[in-house]
């Protein structure tokens, strides 16, 4: 095997370490927040949990990483190595920072730029104008129901109705997207899927998360505190570590969709067949990032969004892990933060607008809609500056 391909092995797998260096804290914010396990039986928890995901589910991810985002002609050793690079600076620069930013998107956005600086805009995989005209048409219709129902309801208890009609209006587009794609009506992937998430996953795990606080609430109302403490506690450990094993199922898969790319490209291998030494190297390197934790982001995510109970936490793990597992089953390569950060200002929204920090919330978002953007621009200038240090060096 070249250097050059094995210096790209070594990336990816770095960038599934510092994933899960970030990522960590997105499985054990709310076991810590609540107490329900000591930091260090949370983070080599998760870790182990991490670690079996990639091997429970299809390679479908990976698959969509290495042949639905970029075309063949963008697609060289360099530009790998190059998107890698970018990708891994942006992640550990975040989580120095405390930032749970998506290393999902973050590699994303790191293909593309390296892409484009090889080979142009002819780099990316579009989508086809009926899938969009599709989504258009079914998140209309979402949009338009959700609009008229919690503006009927918001007129019903006397609140605000034009906020009670955009509200519903964006739950709605959101909420509709999914459930078809899980039904089998849409069919969305690639990049398409990818930027789509962005936005529907945060918007419906929030709502997820909060019809089930509420239901559980209410179920429980007469119930001391104390026992739904001992009863959720046990819950919300277990609902963690599914969390966790749906976590290293989606952002596991990373690295193998971005190796194999390589070593296709490389021409080691022939056709895009996931081998199974890059499924485990890959599984290694995020449970071993996890063992580290980001703490200034579970700090952040822990305590800065809003103050959780066990049943909370349990509510919000559920739903998170559960969006996971879908999208992951249709190879959507999700981020994680979106869908955990989502739940949590979910199950916090229950208790009033005011029970949520919206300015950290504010930041978080932020991120999520720069990191793609900074991502290409990091990777396409990257790769001109790689390329021309490297003609200078067989030149001289």
């Amino acid at each position: 095997m070249e250097p050059f391909v094995l210096f790209g092995i070594i990336l990816a797998l770095a960038l599934n370490f510092v994933n899960g260096l970030n990522d960590a804290s997105h499985s054990i914010a709310t076991v810590v927040a609540t107490r329900a396990l000591s930091p260090g039986k949370a983070v080599f928890s998760t870790a182990v949990c991490n670690l079996v995901g990639p091997f429970l589910f299809s390679t479908a991810v990976a698959a969509t990483i290495g042949t639905a985002i970029v075309n063949e002609n963008g697609l060289t050793p360099l530009s790998i190595v190059v998107a890698m690079g970018a990708a891994i600076t942006l992640v550990f620069v975040a989580t120095r920072s405390g930032i749970p930013i998506s290393s999902s998107h973050a590699m994303v956005g790191g293909l593309l730029g390296s892409a484009m600086a090889v080979a142009g805009l002819s780099a990316i995989i579009l989508p086809g104008w009926d899938m969009v005209l599709q989504v258009a048409i079914y998140g209309l219709i979402g949009a338009v129901t959700g609009a008229i129902i919690l503006g009927l309801v918001t007129a019903t208890f006397h609140e605000d109705i034009q906020m009670g009609i955009v509200l519903g209006g964006v739950c709605g587009f959101c909420l509709i997207i999914p459930f078809l794609m899980l039904a089998g009506v849409l069919k969305i992937s690639g990049l398409f899927a990818i930027v789509l998430f962005i936005f529907i996953s945060p918007v419906f795990a929030m709502t997820g998360a909060f019809i089930f606080d509420i239901i559980v609430s209410q179920l429980f109302k007469h119930s001391r505190q104390n026992r739904m403490k001992r009863i959720f506690q046990p819950l919300q450990v277990v609902a963690c570590l599914a969390q966790a094993t749906a976590h290293g199922a989606n952002d596991g898969q990373h690295a193998v969709g971005i190796i194999t790319a390589l070593l296709v490209s490389a021409g080691v291998l022939a056709t895009f067949d996931v081998p199974t030494w890059v499924i485990l190297a890959s599984a290694i390197a995020i449970a071993l990032g996890t063992c580290f934790g980001g703490w200034e982001v579970v700090d952040k995510m822990a305590k800065g969004i809003t103050k959780i109970r066990p049943y909370q936490g349990f509510c919000a793990a559920t739903v998170s892990s559960a969006i996971l597992v879908g999208v992951t089953e249709q190879g959507i390569p999700v981020s994680s933060t979106h869908a955990i950060n989502g739940a949590i200002i979910g199950v916090g929204a229950t208790r009033g607008k005011n029970a949520v920090q919206w300015k950290v919330v504010r930041e978080m978002m932020t991120a999520w809609i720069i990191t793609i953007p900074i991502a290409i621009v990091f990777a396409w200038a990257g790769y001109y500056v790689v390329a021309f240090l490297i003609s200078l060096l067989f030149s001289g």
